[in-house]
């Protein structure tokens, strides 16, 4: 008989497995949004898929009467420029500090318990510290993202440096490297692919600081309009703006992992699941 654990679906059935949890839920909404618009038409916790498709289409195309943008598009260039900046720095201090201190003893022995204590900070904890120290512009928000991820990437690289086989750093000191060329011509090109696996990890956590901090102080954005309309429940504008963050989450993942795929294809070598 063969165990459960080493059945593999084909691509049909793992294509219909992976859309099955997805089509449960809007089965279930549907049948929820019917139950409670039968009982009062006017409610708004669960509007139709008519309705929030009428919403998104509003949202994607008739600009706002006060400034004259579409919101929807506004909102999202200014969450993804801050989403960007705030990841791409941390990624920057964390390929850095994660070789430092996973190559270097002397800075490891120094540093990594300081990093260690900063990890266990919540960030969240000290987004007033970050409005008080920076103010309430763009700069808090990309500082609370990048307190927030960048000592995630400095332990995952500095783990990943560690892991490098032994031979690979005294093969090279044999043939004469010094230590910047060890770093530059060994470690560097074994750990950007890990670099790139640790910022799709930590984007769902990005994602969740910088909706934090729009929700508190912003004037544009997509955590901003969705704190915005909450006091009026407009949950066919919260909603359509949910599934957009879902959406471009996913499409930022999905091409950090084809660029992964494509730039170290020996990385990837027997993980089809990766």
């Amino acid at each position: 008989m063969k165990r459960l654990i080493n059945q593999r679906p084909g691509r049909v059935s793992t294509a219909a497995l992976a859309l099955l949890p997805f089509a449960a839920l809007a089965l279930f909404y549907v049948l929820a949004s019917d139950a409670r618009l039968a009982a009062n038409p006017g409610d708004k916790l669960l509007p139709s898929f008519t309705t929030l498709a009428e919403s998104f289409v509003r949202l994607t195309s008739e600009p706002s009467q006060r400034t004259g943008e579409i919101l929807l598009w506004q909102d999202t260039g200014a969450s993804l420029r801050r989403l960007a900046q705030g990841v791409g720095i941390s990624a920057a201090i964390g390929l850095i500090l994660g070789i430092a201190l996973g190559a270097i003893p002397l800075i490891r022995s120094g540093f990594a318990p300081f990093v260690a204590v900063l990890s266990l900070i919540p960030p969240m904890a000290v987004l007033p510290v970050l409005f008080i120290v920076f103010g309430l512009g763009e700069v808090s928000k990309v500082v609370l993202i990048v307190v927030g991820i960048t000592p995630f990437i400095v332990r995952d690289l500095q783990q990943r440096v560690q892991e490098l086989p032994r031979e690979l750093i005294i093969k090279a000191q044999t043939l004469g490297a010094n230590s910047w060329q060890i770093v530059l011509r060994v470690i560097l090109p074994q750990v950007v692919p890990r670099l790139i696996d640790a910022v799709r990890l930590s984007l769902g956590t990005a994602w969740l600081f910088l909706i934090s901090a729009e929700a508190i102080a912003a004037t544009e954005g997509l955590g901003y309009r969705i704190f915005l309309v909450r006091r009026y429940l407009a949950m066919d504008v919260i909603l359509p703006y949910v599934v957009w963050i879902t959406i471009l989450a996913y499409l930022t993942d999905f091409l950090l992992k084809q660029i992964s795929r494509r730039a170290f294809p020996w990385y990837h070598t027997g993980e089809p699941g990766r």
